[in-house]
């Protein structure tokens, strides 16, 4: 599992990720696992494997680290 730190949360449902490489990656709380969207916050460490979503590349399994 790759590992990053959540660098934006919107009240739509949906954030990023900073992987330390040039771009971020999307997640939506339904990819979330072990936790609530409510419960997280910016700079957490998490942990993710990457995938595809409609509009690109999409974390999912996303878990606190």
């Amino acid at each position: 599992m790759a590992e990053g730190t959540i660098k934006k949360l919107t009240e739509k449902g949906f954030g990023f990720i900073d992987t330390g490489g040039s771009k971020d990656l999307f997640f939506h709380h339904s990819s979330l696992e072990g936790v609530q969207y409510e419960q997280l916050q910016e700079g957490q460490r998490v942990t993710f494997t990457e995938g595809s979503g409609p509009k690109g590349p999409a974390a999912e399994n996303v878990r606190l680290a």
